[in-house]
């Protein structure tokens, strides 16, 4: 219940913290009945127009395009997209993501701490923790006579540097063939008892701190050992600070908010939607920043689906309207260079080019070119000519700049394809909406998008506060 309380008496204040906000937060548009506050206005108008946009507005070329997708918001609210089952899952989503990272219960991360202390600790027994490092020359259990002797001999040579003064932590990073533990100078971190294989971890718990050993040998090779430290494995208080660092670094806080929502979800008889919706509403009206951010994604999750649904996917399948839509804006549709529109065709040989070039010739409905090369010339298990077809710019493609734009450069040789010729036609500008469907499709997009949000102003109200929006233009 203490939890339970600590929440109930944060929602008080945060109610008293939204009083204070409104106050210096004035509303700079009304949309639908709905407020637009200053700061999300904005946070909206410097988040698209900050350094790097190419695009950049003024504050008051900004406001039509703002009003323009609340009122997408405004008429997805009305048809029901917020209701929706995917919409509410993933805007519930959402806000896990956003609150988790905020959240934080120290009483479950005491208590896996705790646990993880004591697991450890029967881990390690009785028995000292010790700290070593070593230098390590691999030597197979099946190491010929040969391969022993030079093993040998390689891990009494740095035993013997060692002997005459050199740094343990450098030769271990210049000799040792454990390179997980070379690149830190030798060092093997803490261990305990069985932790090692045996006969390194009896040599080990023999020596004492800052001791040496002469080269053990073990199943894996030669070792040098030194002893950096042994201790008894210590009280919790001792490691408390490293184990919560460990945890930390493993999720642990992500792990202490979730038990925090399913404990309140649980005292208070609710789904833990509910407590994270409220725990949400609670962060954003206490962070600015949060608030925008969850306000920007819940705007443009709805904005996209009703776009997608209602606009963009209908207009796509209209092959007719988009077919129309360039007839009537042909004009507007202008290259600065020539295209070549045709195919290059790579062949096993000239003869079998020139069939291909004849075939061709026949055939006006560039669209089946390369269907019926590869059904005239090509078989499951012969392929006797590679074809590539396109609009091409000059500069797309060697062979094509070679052969069709005539200009001084290498024809791009196949393997097994020795012969490359091209057949099409250069056009000035674009003759069929297939030349610039591209383009087309995206303006047709943009038309049909426009058209709709003339309707939406004629029906829904919306006002702006002039007055409110000079203190962001000053």
């Amino acid at each position: 219940m203490k939890l339970l309380r600590y929440f109930i008496l944060n929602v008080s204040l945060f109610a008293l913290t939204s009083a204070a906000m409104a106050q210096s937060d004035p509303v700079v548009m009304t949309i639908d009945g709905k407020d637009v506050k200053l700061s999300e206005f904005a946070y909206s108008f410097k988040k698209n127009n900050s350094e790097g946009v190419i695009d950049r507005k003024t504050v008051e070329e900004y406001v039509p395009l703002f009003v323009n997708f609340k009122l997408k918001v405004a008429a997805a609210e009305d048809a029901g997209y917020d209701t929706l089952a995917s919409m509410r899952s993933d805007l519930a989503s959402y806000k896990e993501e956003m609150l988790l990272p905020t959240l934080r219960y120290e009483p479950f991360i005491e208590q896996q701490a705790r646990i993880t202390y004591d697991n450890t600790a029967k881990r390690f027994g009785d028995a000292d923790v010790m700290v070593a490092s070593h230098i390590l020359v691999l030597m197979s259990p099946n190491a010929t006579a040969a391969e022993q002797t030079a093993a040998k001999a390689r891990i009494d040579s740095i035993y013997q540097a060692l002997q005459g003064g050199a740094d343990f932590a450098e030769l271990a990073r210049k000799c040792s063939d454990d390179k997980a533990s070379a690149v830190r100078g030798g060092s093997l971190g803490q261990f305990g008892k069985g932790m090692m294989i045996p006969d390194f971890e009896n040599a080990v718990f023999a020596m004492q701190k800052g001791d040496v050993s002469a080269p053990v040998k073990t199943t894996v090779g030669w070792h040098i050992i030194r002893l950096e430290d042994r201790h008894p494995f210590g009280t919790y208080e001792y490691h408390h600070d490293n184990i919560i660092k460990f945890l930390e670094e493993n999720g642990i806080r992500e792990a202490s908010a979730k038990y925090m929502i399913d404990s309140l979800a649980r005292a208070e008889g609710v789904e833990r939607e509910v407590v994270i919706d409220r725990l949400f509403k609670q962060l954003t009206a206490k962070d600015e920043e949060q608030r925008n951010l969850a306000q920007e994604y819940y705007d443009g999750s709805l904005m996209y689906e009703i776009c997608k649904k209602e606009i963009w996917d209908p207009a796509d399948a209209d092959s007719i309207g988009r077919e129309s839509y360039f007839k009537k804006n042909k004009k507007q549709y202008k290259w600065s260079s020539p295209r070549y529109r045709g195919i290059i065709i790579y062949a096993k040989d000239q003869a079998t080019a020139d069939a291909a070039l004849k075939l061709l010739k026949k055939e006006k409905n560039y669209k089946q070119w390369e269907k019926l090369l590869s059904q005239t010339f090509n078989t499951d298990s012969v392929k006797n000519v590679v074809t590539a077809q396109g609009l091409f710019t000059q500069g797309l493609d060697p062979t094509v700049d070679a052969l069709a734009f005539k200009q001084n450069t290498e024809v791009k040789k196949l393997t097994n394809y020795p012969v490359a010729v091209t057949y099409g036609k250069m056009l000035k500008k674009p003759e069929s909406i297939d030349d610039v469907i591209g383009e087309v499709k995206n303006d047709y997009r943009m038309a049909k998008e426009q058209q709709w949000v003339d309707t939406l102003r004629k029906k829904y109200t919306y006002s702006v506060n002039n007055d409110v929006l000079k203190q962001l233009e000053n």
